[in-house]
C-alpha cells in the first residue's frame, strides 16, 4: 500500500547524486535545493540571475556549510541560454540523477521570450522541454534517474488551442488563461515522456507535482489586484509556506515507492495545503493525442529534437 504520510526524514543519503533545480534561487526551488544539499547531493542551482543564485547558495551554506551547491546561469526565456547551460553542465558532470523543472512565471502581462514565444508557455514549458531533451543522455547515465515537472492546480482550467497556441498578437490572451495552458502543458509533457521512457525500457521515472497554494513570489503579478487584496486574509489561511509547497516535488524526486507517471500535491481541501500525497490530474492532462501534438509542436518551435 502506498504510504500516505511522508516527511523529508524518510529521504536516505543522496551522497553521489547530481541534482539540477531550475529556479533554485527563491521560493519552492530554494527550499528544494536546501533539502537535497543537506542530504548530501551535489545540487546545481540553475537560475537567471547569478547574483541571486549566489545569495541563495550563501544563505543555505551559512546554515549547512557542508552543502555542495553549484550556481549556474540559466534563462529559460532564451534557447541560446538553455543550450549554453546544457553544454556547460555536460562539460562539468558525467551524469544527471534528478532534474527538477521548477522555474516559472505566473499570470504575467502579455509578452514574448527572446525567441518570440508567448512568455508563460515559453518559459514554463518550452524552455524546460528543450532543457530536458538536451540533458537526456546524461539522465540515461544517472542512477535510477528522475525528472520532476512542477505544475499547478491551475492546469485544471487550461486548454490547448494549436491554432493559436501562443496567443499571437495578444489575441484571446489573459494572464491566467495563459498560465493555466502552460501548466497543462507541463503535465501533458510529463505523461508523454513517461510513456516514451517505458516503451524504450529506460531506467528513468518521470513525475509531476504541484505546490498547492504556496507563499512565494510567483504571484507578484496579481498581488496588487483589488480582488487579491480583498481575499488576502482568506488566502493566508488556506495557503502554506514555500517549504511545505516544495514537499510534493521533493517527495516525487526521492520517495523510493514513487512510480513514473505519478502526480503529487497537498492532501488538504482543494489541494491547497497539507501533506504531500498522490493526487489526480484533470482528465485532459492525460489526452494522448494532445500530448503527441504538443511534443511535435515543441520540437518544431524550439528546434530541439527529443528522441527517447
Amino acid at each position: 500500500m502506498f504510504p500516505h504520510h511522508w516527511s523529508v526524514d524518510k529521504i536516505p543519503s543522496m551522497q553521489g547524486q547530481i541534482v539540477i533545480v531550475t529556479g533554485g534561487n527563491s521560493g519552492l526551488g530554494q527550499e528544494a535545493v536546501r533539502v537535497y544539499a543537506t542530504k548530501g547531493a551535489t545540487v546545481i542551482l540553475a537560475c537567471r540571475s547569478l547574483e541571486k543564485g549566489q545569495q541563495a547558495a550563501h544563505n543555505i551554506l551559512s546554515m549547512f556549510p557542508q552543502a555542495n551547491i553549484d550556481v549556474m546561469k540559466l534563462d529559460l526565456a532564451s534557447l541560446q541560454s538553455v543550450h549554453t547551460f546544457a553544454d556547460q553542465f555536460k562539460t562539468k558532470y558525467n551524469k544527471l540523477d534528478i532534474l527538477i523543472n521548477n522555474a516559472g512565471v505566473m499570470t504575467t502581462p502579455y509578452g514574448k521570450t527572446e525567441d518570440g514565444f508567448e512568455q508563460q508557455l515559453g518559459i514554463n514549458h518550452l524552455g524546460h522541454f528543450a532543457l530536458t531533451s538536451l540533458l537526456f543522455d546524461h539522465l540515461k547515465k544517472g542512477d535510477h534517474a528522475r525528472i520532476v515537472n512542477i505544475s499547478s492546480n491551475a492546469h485544471k482550467q487550461g486548454d490547448l488551442n494549436f491554432d493559436n497556441l501562443m496567443y499571437e498578437g495578444g489575441k484571446g490572451y489573459s494572464p491566467m488563461k495563459a498560465y493555466s495552458r502552460s501548466k497543462l502543458a507541463n503535465l501533458l509533457f510529463t505523461f508523454e515522456l513517461q510513456r516514451r521512457v517505458e516503451r524504450a525500457d529506460l531506467d528513468i521515472k518521470v513525475l509531476a507535482a504541484h505546490p498547492g497554494g504556496a507563499n512565494t513570489n510567483l504571484a507578484r503579478h496579481i498581488e496588487n489586484k483589488f480582488l487579491f487584496k480583498m481575499l488576502r486574509g482568506v488566502l493566508e489561511r488556506i495557503t502554506q509556506s514555500a517549504y511545505d509547497g516544495a514537499l510534493p516535488g521533493i517527495r516525487a524526486a526521492t520517495d523510493k515507492d514513487a512510480k513514473g507517471g505519478q502526480y503529487y500535491g497537498p492532501s488538504g481541501k482543494w489541494e491547497m495545503k497539507g501533506d504531500p500525497v498522490l493526487v489526480e490530474p484533470k482528465t485532459r492532462a492525460l489526452d494522448v493525442n494532445d500530448a503527441d501534438l504538443l511534443w511535435k509542436e515543441s520540437e518544431r518551435l524550439t528546434g530541439v529534437p527529443f528522441t527517447v
